[in-house]
């Protein structure tokens, strides 16, 4: 096993086109996870509100 696969500390920060790669690729999964939950509640039929609960 090398010694690049095990992390170090003090290890260098990754380069900034990575951290840009990431927050995209979070950004899209934030965007598809919301479209997805806006589908999912959408397509469930809605219960009637309970009277008894606040």
């Amino acid at each position: 096993m090398s010694q690049e696969a095990v992390p170090q500390q003090g290890a260098p920060a990754p380069p900034k086109g990575l951290l840009q790669q990431m927050e995209a690729l979070m950004a899209a999964l934030n965007a598809d996870l919301s479209q997805l939950d806006a589908d999912l509640s959408g397509s469930r039929p809605r219960l009637p509100a309970d009277p008894d609960r606040p």
